[in-house]
């Protein structure tokens, strides 16, 4: 069933304390930390379901995740991941672990097993390249560097931009030390070894770029994040819009669906409502939108705003990218029958991940250049409840919006019959790829469709399709002006674009706006362990 509820304007009220644009993880984080405030909170989605990047859709009696493949640390009762998850749910959302190995490399037939801890995969690798020792334990105390850091780095984006300078004097490791290089410069610092530079670069793929391309904070952020292993929701990935939508609306709050804004109405330097694509206006004291910033700045502020606050210029120093395709497929035997396993695949052909790209986007006939192949129904402990005697699989790589642009105009499932024969002949080359990696699924799938960036751009309405928002390069980590405070008064931003990307990054950058929106009275709502994330505020608020 859908989540949420049908957009009407009789169902409103005629003033809320905050509306949220977007049922993403970010925007429903933000309504909960608001919520929990005291705040009456409409949430706003565009789709015919909450979630964003987290809800799950239904095919042919399959039930997929859209984005939702695993996510770090959420095992550990005390991590900060966990306890940001409980807090916005109300505890009531539960986790399934990965099991011991949660990323498997593939090369050529080798592989190499990501297995939970810092410590075993640590000395794992130091097993597997022994002459590289002194370089594999700087880059281990390097992640601890960064995870220590981001604390710092949320605070910095919370406190007003004249205290920033108050920071300086606590001679702390700040996330800059580190995001100002892409990852090939900083593993080319501390590696010679080539096939550990490409192993160490295995989940490119959770940011979108290449090492020689991203920032290596993120690459930190990545790899820290899923070191002490990984989970997934119980129920599946809608679990968590489900869980946390009730506490919305205990708090006198709603969550609506078909709910289109197209603009964010402003005067006098103020933001203080939205107005609907149906024409409707909805009155709030503060908005809050979690869209992503090309769709907050580009499409929902009128022009005029646009240029007095030199948004135009801004957003020249920012960049997106990031597409993909996904082969959705469903099979009509069990996990347990077709034996698969919790394990995602990372497949590579080679592991110089820079040209495989290269050669990938200059000749979409070159090998693929990553193949992730994801066992969502092996994941969840409650599928075989659900849909007894069938299981799912999703194959996904790289893909850039280009090769799709000719069709952005047609409409969804009638774009006609070169683009349905151009995802035919990628479904089937992804098709191959499964049956080398897992050939005792061949001849057992049922169904499968293929969704590529149109898709994404369809039902996310990211302009090229991107899933991770703003590109991760060190220049992106530059701006400072990237933050939750907008220069228009009573707007402030939520999501992966405020903080990183991925599911706990969205989750943050929500936090992150509702605690902007709160000030210091924040650390009062949070628990003790959660109060660490903005106690650096406290020093100065």
């Amino acid at each position: 069933m859908p989540i949420g509820e049908r957009y009407a304007r009789e169902k409103c009220d005629d003033h809320y304390d905050v509306i949220v644009i977007g049922s993403g993880i970010g925007g429903l984080s933000a309504a909960s930390l608001l919520t929990k405030a005291g705040k009456k909170v409409l949430v706003l989605e565009r789709h015919t379901t909450a979630g964003g990047f987290t809800h799950t859709y239904k095919r042919k009696g399959y039930e997929w995740d859209v984005g939702v493949h695993y996510i770090g640390d959420v095992m550990r009762e005390k991590s900060l991941v966990r306890k940001m998850f409980d807090y916005i749910s109300d505890g009531e959302l539960k986790w399934a672990s990965m099991g011991d190995v949660y990323d498997r490399l593939i090369v050529d037939g080798d592989q190499f097993d990501f297995r939970t801890g810092y410590k075993q995969l640590r000395d794992d690798l130091i097993q597997k390249f022994p002459a590289e020792e002194k370089g594999i334990r700087r880059y281990f105390d390097m992640l601890k560097e960064v995870k220590d850091a981001t604390p710092l780095a949320i605070a910095k984006k919370l406190v007003p931009t004249l205290l920033k300078p108050a920071l300086l004097p606590l001679h702390l490791t700040t996330p800059s030390d580190h995001a100002h290089r892409t990852t090939a410069e900083v593993l080319d610092e501390l590696f010679t070894d080539e096939n550990l530079k490409g192993i160490l670069a295995t989940q490119w793929g959770d940011c979108g770029l290449p090492p020689e391309q991203s920032s290596f904070f993120i690459h930190a952020m990545i790899a820290g994040h899923y070191a002490n292993g990984a989970g997934y929701p119980v129920g599946g990935s809608a679990r968590i819009a489900e869980t946390i939508e009730p506490v919305i609306k205990a708090g006198g709050g709603r969550v609506m669906v078909r709910a289109e804004v197209a603009e964010i109405l402003v005067k006098h330097g103020r933001a203080y409502g939205v107005r609907m694509a149906n024409g409707d206006e909805l009155k709030a004291k503060t908005i809050i939108s979690t869209v992503g910033v090309p769709n907050t700045y580009g499409r929902l502020l009128d022009e005029r705003h646009r240029t007095r606050y030199g948004i135009p210029r801004r957003m020249e120093n920012v960049q997106i990218q990031g597409g993909h395709l996904c082969l959705y497929i469903g099979l009509k035997k069990s996990a347990a029958e077709l034996g698969l396993g919790k394990t995602n695949l990372w497949v590579f052909p080679s592991l110089d991940h820079n040209r495989n790209v290269a050669a990938f986007m200059e000749d979409q006939q070159k090998p693929f250049p990553l193949v992730y192949i994801s066992f969502p129904s092996a994941k969840d402990p409650d599928w075989d409840n659900r849909f007894p005697g069938k299981s799912t699989i999703e194959v996904v790589t790289l893909a850039p919006y280009a090769w799709f642009e000719e069709w952005k105009d047609k409409p969804w499932l009638r774009r006609g019959e070169k683009y349905e024969q151009l995802k035919a002949e990628l479904s089937a080359r992804l098709l191959r790829e499964l049956y080398k990696q897992v050939p005792q699924v061949e001849g057992e799938i049922d169904y499968f469709e293929l969704s590529t960036p149109l898709s994404t751009q369809h039902f996310c309405n990211y302009s090229q399709g991107e899933i991770y928002g703003l590109d991760h390069v060190p220049q992106r980590f530059e701006q400072s002006w990237l933050r939750p405070k907008t220069p228009i008064e009573n707007l402030y931003l939520g999501g992966q674009d405020v903080f990183v990307a991925g599911v706990a990054g969205a989750l943050t950058g929500g936090l992150m706006a509702g605690a902007a929106v709160l000030g210091p009275g924040v650390l009062k709502l949070l628990p003790k362990r959660l109060a660490t994330i903005p106690a650096v505020i406290r020093m100065f608020a």
